[in-house]
């Protein structure tokens, strides 16, 4: 196997000094800044105002809220924490609706606040936040292994959104992939879709490309469709927030057109994530909810307005591409080609 460290060398989210250090992402490329959380409510607003995002990272921040929450309900009611922390809970659920990986870990940390006694519940909870984000780390290495294995021969490949260390515990889902086959030589450049209105595609994937040395152009949304057909890239390789039981995935806004575009050309389309972004409780992507964000969002950008003043703006956050679109989901437990129900259930069952 090819040695992948030199194309890892970021992390966001650590446990340091009793409290979470979350690196803040709204400030990049231009300035690396990491702040430092000791409250539940802190860190829910963190996750709402795109402090950390990406649906593997969220939940590993909400693993480690938990932590915080049940330290607060401790001091304030003694043995009775369990009984008081449920709000806290609910708080890091409510912060943003799209991404299940938030909901899986919450119910993860419940389970283990459920089976605990009445003693200082912080040491055990922070060992399951650990192991959580340990385990995150540890899917997308294994993710980047059998997602590189399908790219037959060496290519340009183009990628949307950020899916990187940035987005998960550590190494990344899509861009965990990329890593992986960049180091093996299967993958010669990186097109990075800029991603609008947050723009991750050019704060993040081409800061973290960059910062592990492997080759990055940087493109327009709308210029995707026009760079397949010059043949210049062989794959699309994607992340997800929530992939339904059927096969449907929604990411990031932009997915679905780049998916069509990928489809007409020839191109093939990879989505990688772990088995926790997998909600078999959800039968189609009809059934995801979509999280709107506000107008001010695409109608200015770093405070300047971009649009005429009066204009309104729709901002859907996530889209959902059909199965159907989908050549392969690549997960910690295996690879779906062609997904369907099936496939899917089997996979899960594993």
């Amino acid at each position: 196997m090819a040695n992948t460290t030199v194309h890892d060398t970021i992390r966001a989210i650590s446990w340091t000094d009793n409290r979470l250090q979350l690196l803040d992402q709204r400030r990049l490329p231009g300035e690396y800044t990491t702040l430092s959380y000791e409250t539940v409510d802190e860190v829910a607003d963190a996750i709402r105002d795109m402090v950390v995002r990406g649906a593997p990272a969220i939940g590993v921040t909400a693993a480690y809220g938990v932590v915080l929450a049940a330290r607060a309900q401790f001091a304030k009611a003694g043995v009775r924490w369990a009984s008081t922390i449920q709000a806290d809970l609910d708080r890091l659920a409510q912060s943003r609706p799209t991404a299940v990986n938030l909901f899986w870990a919450i119910e993860r940390m419940q389970a283990l606040v459920s089976r605990l006694g009445h003693g200082n519940p912080e040491a055990a909870l922070l060992a399951e936040a650990i192991a959580i984000h340990e385990e995150d780390v540890a899917a997308n290495r294994r993710m980047g292994e059998l997602g590189a294995a399908l790219i037959e021969s060496p290519c340009a490949v183009q990628t949307h959104c950020n899916t990187g260390s940035l987005a998960t515990g550590g190494y990344g889902t899509a861009l965990g992939v990329i890593r992986s086959a960049y180091a093996a030589g299967k993958i010669s450049e990186v097109f990075a879709d800029e991603t609008r209105p947050w723009l991750q595609g050019a704060r993040l994937t081409a800061w973290e490309c960059v910062q592990d040395n492997i080759p990055v152009t940087l493109l327009a949304d709308g210029a995707g469709a026009h760079l397949m057909k010059q043949g210049a890239v062989k794959w699309l390789i994607v992340g997800s927030d929530r992939i339904a039981a059927n096969g449907d995935v929604a990411n990031k806004i932009g997915t679905y057109h780049a998916a069509i575009a990928a489809k007409y050309h020839g191109v093939k389309l990879m989505v990688v994530a772990p088995t926790s972004t997998i909600d078999m409780a959800i039968s189609s992507g009809d059934e995801i909810p979509i999280e709107s964000r506000p107008d001010s969002e695409v109608l200015s950008m770093n405070g300047e307005p971009v649009a005429a003043a009066g204009a309104k703006a729709w901002n859907p956050s996530f889209d959902v591409t059909p199965a159907a679109l989908v050549d392969a989901i690549v997960t910690e437990r295996g690879v779906v080609l062609k997904p369907d129900r099936e496939k899917m259930t089997e996979l899960m069952n594993n």
